[in-house]
């Protein structure tokens, strides 16, 4: 699912011959379909088959094009869109920039802010600055970003965030956070607040980090998987609900390989094996965890068999690909999100529809966005 950026496809996408679904809540226009209508089943937004991937988060979305170019929609009171302006669109639109992105690149967090890794490595921040504390953006205290800044200038590698803090690796492996740290959130061994990156550690050896409000996970090249921040309901999946404000491995494993593409708010982590196999944990009210049960879990339990190859969550509800390219859902069906046709709730996986040319999927607030083949 990731490559050397930000890879929003589960397998690597052709010129051409993708197509872009959503359904769920249509507020704020955030399923992109030229209405604020809710849907409980796909529908196509537009015509285009030059769609790469897409990502969603909150209210709002982004999607890239085979030839490069960043196309958004959904809410933008922050300018989180990128396109320097405070219109909610309910249609994709470009996003106003003059960076050369990489067509795997664009990151949306927390839905009022937004990140995006440029085809030379160079990181950029927009949207919204001062959740709790200035700074989440890592470009200083200004307030609100109206369009693409620079942050820093190293060459990265890997960015996600949450609506508070931000997490990022660098193409020579090193781990930097920013942002709010209430929870030791920010793996720095404090509860000290930054708005300009921070290295975690002098490690050199980080692969792929992800964010949420309270809590962060990050994996390692030799495949160990680490967890910090506030581990209330099992959230960090270190088997108990302390806080950490330095990494700690979860396990001994060490074929750890993929996480969930989106936020996951306050809840726990799904994470992808090596072997296929999808794992999660953390509260499971709604059966967002996916192993058939609606018991909180603080350490991972797996879901379903061993053929995933691609995984998203929110606070509520998941969806995962196969190698066959089906799409099961599952948590929280509330507003259609799980695009089964109804709004009801599931613990375990449910296969959307019956076809298996799917290629990734993202989970936005109420929503998902997803990609298959024409």
């Amino acid at each position: 699912m990731f490559g050397a950026r930000n890879a929003f496809m589960t397998k690597t996408a052709a010129a051409a011959g993708y197509q872009l679904w959503s359904w769920g809540s249509g507020t704020d226009g955030k399923l992109g379909l030229g209405n604020t209508t809710s849907y409980s089943s796909p529908k196509q937004v537009g015509a285009l088959q030059t769609w790469t991937g897409v990502f969603c988060c909150y209210n709002s979305c982004f999607a890239s094009k085979s030839n490069g170019e960043i196309w958004s929609w959904g809410a933008n009171n922050y300018r989180q869109l990128g396109i320097v302006n405070e219109t909610a669109y309910s249609s994709p639109k470009q996003i106003t920039s003059t960076a050369t992105w990489s067509s795997t690149s664009v990151f949306n967090t927390g839905g009022k802010s937004s990140f995006g890794i440029d085809s030379t490595g160079k990181l950029f921040a927009w949207g919204q600055n001062n959740t709790i504390v200035i700074g989440k953006l890592g470009v200083g205290a200004a307030y609100n970003v109206i369009s693409p800044k620079q942050v820093g200038s190293s060459t990265w590698a890997y960015v996600s965030s949450s609506d508070v803090a931000t997490f990022a690796v660098t193409t020579s492996g090193t781990l930097w956070s920013w942002g709010y740290n209430g929870f030791g959130q920010l793996g720095l061994g404090n509860t000290t607040s930054y708005s300009s990156p921070k290295q975690v550690g002098a490690l050199t050896t980080w692969s792929k980090t992800r964010g949420n409000p309270s809590i962060a996970f990050a994996i390692k090249t030799d495949g160990t998987l680490w967890a910090w921040g506030l581990g209330a309901s099992g959230r960090l999946g270190l088997g108990n609900s302390t806080y950490y404000s330095s990494p700690k491995q979860v396990g001994s494993l060490t074929n750890w390989s993929k996480f969930g593409i989106s936020a996951g708010f306050f809840n726990g982590c799904h994470v992808l094996k090596t072997d296929g196999t999808l794992w999660g944990w953390g509260p499971n009210g709604n059966g967002q965890i996916g192993d058939s049960t609606t018991t909180t879990r603080s350490s991972p339990v797996q879901i379903g068999g061993s053929n995933w190859v691609g995984v998203t969550d929110s606070g509520v509800c998941g969806g995962a690909i196969t190698t066959s390219g089906t799409l099961f859902t599952w948590g929280y069906g509330g507003q259609g999100r799980l695009g089964l046709g109804n709004t009801t709730n599931y613990s375990s996986p449910k296969q959307v529809g019956a076809l298996t040319s799917w290629k990734q999927v993202s989970c936005g607030n109420n929503s998902m966005s997803a990609i298959k083949s024409a």
